[in-house]
C-alpha cells in the first residue's frame, strides 16, 4: 500500500479526533475534478432504469458539483476531524483512490458524529448525525443524481426539501384548503421519525426505482455506518442519520408512501418534511381519518405516530411551520404563532445584551442579518402591530447598550451634544444616576429611530412593509 492509499485509509478509519471547529474561511477554490462546463439547457441523461446509475454518480462533473455544494454549505467536520477547508487538497491527492473504492464496492463510510440540538419542548433534543466532509461529498453526489428520479414520483402536496418549493408554498396550500371549507385538521406528529425509520422498508422502496444494485448497496452502507456519541461507537440497524446531504431525499422517499396513500383515499393534506396536516370539513371526519390512517403508518411503513402530540383541532388552534391561522371576512389569513414571537424576542434580547463583549459593528451586522431573515420568513403573516411594539422595545435596548458604552460623564455629554441636545440638557442627563433601562426611555426623542437606523439597525416594521405579501 502506497503513502496516498495509507493516508486515505487512515482518514476512513480514524475515529478519535472527532470534535472541534467550524471552518469560517471563504477562500476561492480551484476545481477538484476535471470539469467541463455544461450549459443550463444541455440535455439531461434520463435513462435511470439501466444498471449504470453509479457511473452517473461518479461522473467527474457530478462530483465536482457536489464538492462545490459541500464547500458552500461549510459546517463542522465529522469524526475524522477533517474540516471543509482541508477537503480540496485531500481530494486532489485521493480522488482516484476514492472513486475506485466506491466503484469496486470496497468503500466503507465513516460513522457520523452525534450532535444534540435542543427542541422547543424543554428537555427534548433533536439528534443530528454529522458525516465526515468526504462522505458529505459522496452523499451530495448521490442525491444530485437520485433527486430527478424521485421528483417525478413525489406528491404535489409535499413541500419540504424539494427544488423550487418551500415553507411558504406549504402555507399557501394550507390557506387554499381552509378557504375551500376544510377547517378541521389532523395535526400529525411522527415520533422520532429519523431514529425509527425501518431500513429494510426504505431499501425496498428505493429498489423499485433504482436498478443499480451497487447504488442500493452504497446507500445501505451509509444507513449502517453507525454513530459516535460521547466517544463511543453505536450501531445503527434502525433509523437514518439526520444531518447529511442524502437524509432529506431519503426521508421524502419514505414519506412519499404515506402521501400516495392519503391521495388514494382522497384526502387533502400538506406535508413539509415530517410535519403533516390532513384537512377535513368536520371534526368527526378528522377523527375518523386519524383512526383509519394510523394502521397504515404503523403497520405498513413501520413508523410510530406520537399519540400525545398528534391531535384533531380547528385550524385556528394549530401551529404549523411557526405560523398560526385565523379567518377574516370568510378568508384564511396568517399570524405569527406566540411561540415563534417568544423565540424571536429571546434572540433579539441576546443580540442586544449590553453585557455582551462584542463590537458595535458585529452587533449591528448580526442584528440586521437576523431581523431581515426573520421578517422574510414570516412575511405572509399580518403583524404590523407586533413589529411596531417589537421595534420600540428593541430600540430601547439598543439605546441602553450605547448608554452603558459611553460610561464617563464627559463621553455622555459629548455624544448627547453630537446628537443635537442643548448644553444644559446634555449636562443634566450626563450626570444622571438613573439606570440604563430608564435612561434608554429618557433618550427616546434625541436618540431617535432615524439615528438608530443610521447606525445600521434595521426596523422590522419598515422592512416588513417592503417585503410583505398582504
Amino acid at each position: 500500500m502506497n503513502v496516498t492509499e495509507s493516508r486515505f485509509k487512515n482518514r476512513q478509519l480514524h475515529m478519535e479526533d472527532y470534535l472541534q471547529m467550524v471552518s469560517a474561511e471563504q477562500k476561492e477554490y480551484a476545481e477538484v475534478f476535471d470539469y467541463s462546463k455544461i450549459a443550463e439547457k444541455s440535455s439531461i441523461i434520463t435513462d435511470y432504469w439501466t444498471n449504470n446509475l453509479l457511473d452517473l454518480i461518479l461522473r467527474k462533473d457530478n462530483l465536482n458539483k457536489a464538492y462545490k455544494q459541500v464547500k458552500k454549505n461549510k459546517g463542522k467536520g465529522g469524526i475524522d476531524g477533517m474540516q471543509v477547508d482541508e477537503l480540496l487538497p485531500f481530494l486532489r491527492e485521493n480522488q482516484e483512490t476514492l472513486i475506485q473504492e466506491i466503484r469496486g464496492g470496497k468503500y466503507k463510510p465513516n460513522p457520523v458524529r452525534r450532535v444534540e440540538i435542543p427542541k422547543e419542548t424543554k428537555g427534548e433534543f433533536r439528534k443530528l448525525g454529522v458525516p465526515t466532509v468526504v462522505d458529505r461529498v459522496i452523499q451530495q453526489a448521490i442525491a444530485q443524481e437520485l433527486s430527478p428520479i424521485f421528483e417525478e414520483q413525489f406528491s404535489e402536496n409535499s413541500f419540504g426539501f424539494r427544488p423550487k418549493r418551500g415553507a411558504h408554498d406549504a402555507l399557501r396550500q394550507c390557506q387554499k384548503n381552509v378557504n375551500d371549507g376544510y377547517v378541521y385538521v389532523v395535526d400529525m406528529d411522527l415520533e422520532k421519525f429519523f431514529d425509527t425509520v425501518c431500513q429494510s422498508k426504505l431499501i425496498e422502496v428505493l429498489s423499485r426505482s433504482i436498478k443499480d444494485g451497487r447504488v442500493i448497496s452504497l446507500i445501505h452502507k451509509y444507513l449502517n455506518a453507525g454513530v459516535v456519541a460521547n466517544g463511543k461507537f453505536e450501531r445503527t440497524e434502525v433509523g437514518m442519520p439526520q444531518g447529511g446531504p442524502l437524509s432529506p431525499l431519503l426521508s421524502n422517499v419514505m414519506l412519499n408512501e404515506m402521501d400516495k396513500e392519503l391521495e388514494r383515499r382522497g384526502h387533502r393534506f400538506v406535508r413539509y418534511a415530517d410535519d403533516c396536516m390532513i384537512f377535513c370539513k368536520s371534526r368527526k371526519s378528522a377523527e375518523r381519518t386519524l383512526k383509519n390512517i394510523i394502521p397504515f403508518i404503523e403497520g405498513k411503513l413501520f413508523l410510530k405516530v406520537n399519540r400525545k402530540k398528534t391531535e384533531v383541532a380547528h385550524i385556528s388552534k394549530v401551529k404549523y411551520l411557526g405560523y398560526t391561522f385565523y379567518r377574516y371576512k370568510g378568508r384564511c389569513r396568517f399570524r405569527v404563532h406566540q411561540k415563534s414571537v417568544v423565540k424571536m424576542r429571546n434572540k433579539i434580547r441576546e443580540l442586544t445584551d449590553r453585557n455582551k463583549g462584542i463590537s458595535n459593528a458585529e452587533r449591528e451586522r448580526k442584528y440586521q442579518e437576523y431581523v431581515r431573515g426573520w421578517v422574510e420568513y414570516f412575511r405572509l403573516a399580518d403583524m404590523k402591530g407586533l413589529l411596531k411594539t417589537t421595534d420600540e422595545w428593541a430600540r430601547r435596548r439598543i439605546r441602553a447598550v450605547y448608554w452603558k458604552q459611553w460610561k464617563k460623564i464627559k463621553t455622555k455629554y459629548r455624544m448627547l451634544k453630537a446628537l443635537g441636545m442643548e448644553h444644559w440638557k446634555a449636562k443634566e442627563l450626563a450626570c444622571s444616576r438613573k439606570g440604563y433601562w430608564r435612561m434608554a426611555k429618557v433618550l427616546n426623542q434625541i436618540f431617535s429611530k432615524k439615528v438608530i437606523a443610521k447606525l445600521g439597525y434595521t426596523s422590522m416594521l419598515d422592512y416588513y412593509l417592503v417585503v410583505c405579501e398582504n
